[in-house]
This record gives C-alpha cells, sequence and structure tokens, in this order.
C-alpha cells in the first residue's frame, strides 16, 4: 500500500527528508485526484499514524491534514517538532475548523520559523476574509502592495477579497491579473470562469472551465459546473462526458452521481410540439399585465405593494393570501375575481407555477415555518456557499433571502423547472448547517 501511495504522488512523505510546504500541496493535489490514490494514501498514513516522535508525528499530522482529517491533524500536528511547514499546516486545519485566532497565530509563528513573509500576509489576508473580518484582510493585503503586477498569488487573493466584498468587476480583473502572471493558476482560472459563469458569460465560462479540466483533470468542480452549463444549454452529451470524467476517477462521488441522473432524466424527455403551443397560449394570457385592467386605486395600490404584476401572479396567489395582506379587503378581492372570472379563470389555480416569494409571508400562510432569528432570515442567499447550478435555480425562482427559502417545500423546489434531486440535497444540506429546514405540509 505504501509503495502504490508513493508511487501515485512521487513523494514520500515518510521518508527521511521533510516536505515543503510546495511538495505538500503537490502531494495534496495527487492525493485528491482519483478516489483510488485516496484511499491508497488514506492507508499509508493509517500505518504510519501510531509512529512517535517529533518527526514522525509531523509527518503523521501533514497526511492526516490532507485527507481532511482536521482535529486529528491539529491533535498531531501539535506533537510534531517545530517548523514552518508544521505552523502552515496546523493554520490551514484549525481555519478548516473555524478557529481563525489560532490559525492567526500559527501563521505568525511559521512566520518566525522562516515561512515566505508574502506566503503569510496572502495567507492571513485569506484567513480574515473567511472570518468575515474584511477590514483586517484589507489591511494585510494593503501591506503586499509591492507585489502588485508582480505576484500572480497576490492578485488572486485580492480578487477573493473582492469578490467577498461584492465587488465583482474588481474581483475578474484582479482573476486576469493573476493568468497573466501566471497563466497555469488553477484557482484563478476557476474562480473567473464561475464569475464569468454567474454574470452570464457562458461561452468565457465554458472556455476557462475546460483550461482548467485539462490541466488538472481531477478537478472535479470544473467539470461538474461545466456540465450544468452543457445541460442549461440542452447539450446533454457534452454534460454527460464532463459526469463521466468525475465518476471515472470518483465513483463514489455522490453530487456526480445525483447529477447524472438528472442528466439522463433530461435527456428522455420527449418534446411534444402540440403541448407547447397549448403553453405558448397560455403564457400569453397568465403574461398579461393587471394594468390593461380597469381597477380601482386602491386594488392597484395593494397588488403593486405585493408584487402581483400580472394575471399570472394572481393565479399563483390563495384568496386566503390575499386577505392576509394588511388593508387587502372583500371589495378588492371582489373586483379581482370578477376581473378573472371574465377570463374563466380562478385564484389559485396554478399553485405548480408559484414564483416563490412574490407574496408577502404572513403566519396565514406559512405551515411550519422554522424558527430563525430575523438576521439570519433576511440573510441573502447569496452569501452562502452554492454550487453554480443550485445558485442559479434558486435566484431563477425568485428567491433571495435564507428567510425566503425556507418556506418553501421539497415537493414546490422539484416541481420547478431544471431543479433536480442534486440541487434539493445541496438544499437542504446548506440549511442544515444553519439549524434550518425546507417547509414541511401538516
Amino acid at each position: 500500500m505504501e509503495a502504490i501511495a508513493q508511487a501515485q504522488s512521487g513523494i514520500d512523505l515518510f521518508g527521511e527528508e521533510l516536505l515543503s510546504i510546495e511538495q505538500i500541496k503537490k502531494l495534496s493535489e495527487r492525493v485528491h485526484s482519483s478516489e483510488a490514490s485516496r484511499l491508497a494514501f488514506a492507508g499509508q498514513v493509517e500505518q504510519n499514524i501510531g509512529k512517535t516522535g517529533g518527526k514522525g508525528c509531523l509527518a503523521a499530522g501533514i497526511g492526516l491534514f490532507i485527507l481532511g482529517r482536521d482535529a486529528e491533524a491539529v491533535e498531531k500536528l501539535q506533537k510534531g517538532i517545530d517548523c514552518k511547514e508544521k505552523f502552515m499546516c496546523l493554520a490551514f486545519a484549525l481555519r478548516r475548523l473555524g478557529k481563525y485566532d489560532e490559525a492567526i497565530d500559527n501563521l505568525n509563528a511559521g512566520a518566525k520559523q522562516g515561512a515566505d513573509s508574502l506566503a503569510i500576509s496572502l495567507e492571513k489576508a485569506a484567513t480574515y476574509r473567511i472570518a468575515g473580518n474584511f477590514e483586517s484582510a484589507e489591511k494585510e493585503m494593503k501591506g503586499c502592495g509591492n507585489f502588485k503586477n508582480v505576484s500572480a498569488e497576490f492578485h488572486y487573493q485580492l480578487g477573493r477579497l473582492r469578490e467577498a466584498q461584492g465587488l465583482y468587476e474588481e474581483a475578474v480583473e484582479n482573476y486576469k491579473a493573476a493568468l497573466e502572471l501566471s497563466p497555469r493558476h488553477q484557482e484563478a482560472m476557476f474562480h473567473l470562469a464561475y464569475r464569468c459563469d454567474l454574470s452570464g458569460d457562458e461561452d468565457a465560462a465554458i472556455d476557462y472551465y475546460k483550461a482548467v479540466a485539462s490541466s488538472s483533470p481531477g478537478y472535479t468542480s470544473a467539470l461538474l459546473n461545466l456540465a450544468v452549463i452543457y445541460e442549461d444549454k440542452g447539450d446533454y452529451d457534452k454534460a454527460a462526458r464532463c459526469v463521466d470524467k468525475v465518476l471515472a476517477c470518483h465513483p463514489n462521488h455522490k453530487r456526480a452521481i445525483l447529477f447524472q441522473k438528472d442528466i439522463e432524466s433530461s435527456k428522455t424527455m420527449v418534446y411534444d410540439e402540440e403541448t407547447e403551443k397549448k403553453k405558448t397560449r397560455k403564457m400569453q394570457i397568465i403574461e398579461t399585465p393587471l394594468s390593461d385592467f380597469e381597477l380601482s386605486v386602491r386594488s392597484r395600490n395593494c397588488l403593486k405593494k405585493m408584487n402581483l404584476n400580472t394575471l399570472g401572479d394572481l393565479l399563483r396567489t390563495t384568496e386566503a393570501e390575499l386577505l392576509a395582506f394588511k388593508n387587502f379587503g372583500e371589495t378588492s378581492l371582489r373586483e379581482i375575481k370578477a376581473i378573472l372570472d371574465s377570463k374563466n379563470l380562478q385564484l389559485g389555480m396554478m399553485p405548480e407555477d408559484r414564483q416563490f416569494g412574490s407574496v408577502e409571508p404572513t403566519q396565514t400562510s406559512v405551515v411550519d415555518e422554522p424558527v430563525a432569528d430575523q438576521g439570519l432570515s433576511n440573510k441573502p442567499i447569496v452569501d452562502l456557499q452554492w454550487s453554480v447550478r443550485a445558485k442559479k435555480a434558486l435566484l431563477k425562482l425568485n428567491l433571495r433571502t435564507v428567510g425566503e427559502l425556507t418556506r418553501i417545500t421539497e415537493a414546490e423546489l422539484l416541481g420547478c423547472k431544471n431543479f433536480g434531486v442534486t440541487s434539493l440535497n445541496e438544499v437542504k444540506r446548506v440549511l442544515a448547517n444553519l439549524g434550518l429546514s425546507l417547509r414541511t405540509l401538516e
């Protein structure tokens, strides 16, 4: 087992020589390039985890860190011999555990052991950014200002900070600057692709994702995001090939397996021309603006405040939801019903097409709404960590805050076009991490 893992990486973690930070990064890339590599390396770590002594503990701690077993890694690394590699790995593991102050302390200790000053400053900036302390992150980046137009990593980290601050154009500029200095900087290329994807420049996103995947076949996020774009464009064969590449290296990758099922379902959908014509006629009716109808000022103002602008909006809204809105009374309700009756329509007849968040939430229209503090409920969805597919799907559903998301049921999400089991599981996982869940019906 040890021989296999060493041959795969070309680097012997448990040899006589201590590994440099650069070697540790390369080893980590090789380990995570496939499930087989990771299993082989995990076996090697288990064989050596019982070794004592400063050097043995250091190597075992680095191995545990690479495997993502951060709590164990911290415990083992703390017993290792003092060196810059020890403190850098400790900082990274602590950062992933959310212990940001301790991570900063270990980065400072790494600097005292001779770690590269620029690398330390940039990692401190990254730690502050992840912790949400943008002011301290900005201060660290300003301290590295001499490396502007010199260091690709400087521009990459500055791009990540600008992206976290919502300054997307500046982020893109810095990612491009990083690639000009280092054309094979995979992280900068991936995040540039991600920004292009979210901004609607799919052609550029495809080029960047393909470049990442070609230079690093194990970069599963690039392949899966590329598959999402291909599926949205209706190119299911290309999407399937991207997913197949992931599964070839990671046969038990849960997201890829679910995504594969989604793509197969999309490929087998049958196009019915007559049905599509009916849908077109239906859309022409439901998209009729309410401003085309004679309404009292009171009714018009209420509908505007409720963000109900078309006939379709009314068909997605129930009578109870209208009456639950402040200042909307029986007179306005009768007026609305008269308009719908003239077209053989009625309130709430299209619940499956509901545009989530279009009606002001009330206690009468929400069942089993998860309890959350006001700050968390108003937290924008885009501030959470999503895959490209899930984020785009949620934005298309007009969901903007965590509170709006928790008022939706699983069935309602799955009933929406292009919203599959993969995205549903991701939504449930993200909410669970916040102590929340989707709405459930009694």
